[in-house]
């Protein structure tokens, strides 16, 4: 798996990802470089390469001259999020993904969880985005902090949740307005596909369906601002 752009990269160091060897843009020999640095400090092979190579292996488009590969992303489990979350001594604060398909959504939920603190996001293994570069990319390193859960079956972790004393919410239109639910819980936010929302099997399986209020003409919001927005709630209420 490729790492790819300055920030990602600093960011996977920092957080001590396994690096096998960082490529570099071969116009920057010479020059004192934070990347290179680092790669010497954690004794990661690197190698000045032709812009062009880079451009070749690069698949978000978006190098800046960096490119990194590193090992396969390392899955947590559902009970690795838990125990990090009774670790920390506080409620419990999770999110679930339904269908999410647009790597740039995936990575950009990412950073706003990891953000506003919660404990793991759960993914199902088919139909939606894994993890690959253009998540970890868009992630700007959030991802090394985020503990995310590939599952079989929605239904199974939900029920799984459940039976550990989380409340688990679907956010999909015509559900209680969110402002008005009390979050301050344990608690599991079910974020739906770009185009589809929550499936309704899905939804059946909730506690409840809460909804963000829109005043305007357009019905709907983006999956990853709509999850900024209602994780922060979280956040928001806990601070009260």
């Amino acid at each position: 798996m490729y790492i790819e752009g300055k920030n990602a990269i600093r960011e996977a160091f920092e957080n001590n990802l396994t690096i096998n060897k960082v490529m570099v843009d071969k116009s920057y020999q010479g020059r004192k470089d934070e990347i290179i640095n680092l790669a010497v400090a954690h004794k990661v092979k690197f190698e000045f390469v032709p812009r062009v190579v880079l451009d070749k292996k690069s698949k978000t488009g978006h190098h800046q001259g960096y490119i990194a590969e590193s090992v396969d992303f390392n899955y947590s489990s559902i009970e690795d999020i838990m125990k990090k979350s009774q670790e920390k001594g506080k409620k419990a604060f999770i999110v679930l993904l339904d269908g999410i398909e647009d790597p740039h959504n995936f990575g950009a939920i990412i950073r706003s969880c990891e953000c506003a603190g919660v404990d793991g996001i759960i993914i199902p293994k088919n139909r939606a985005c894994q993890v690959n570069e253009t998540v970890i990319r868009t992630s700007t390193g959030a991802i090394a902090n985020m503990p995310i859960a590939k599952v079989t079956n929605l239904k199974d972790a939900i029920s799984y949740l459940k039976d550990n004393g989380v409340f688990v919410f679907a956010c999909e239109a015509n559900g209680k307005e969110i402002y008005s639910q009390n979050l301050n819980i344990d608690v599991a936010l079910i974020i739906g596909s770009e185009g589809f929302g929550v499936k309704k099997s899905i939804i059946e399986h909730c506690d409840g369906v809460l909804a963000l209020p829109l005043n305007g003409k357009v019905n709907s919001l983006n999956a990853s601002v709509a999850c900024g927005i209602v994780v922060f709630e979280v956040v928001r209420q806990r601070l009260n």
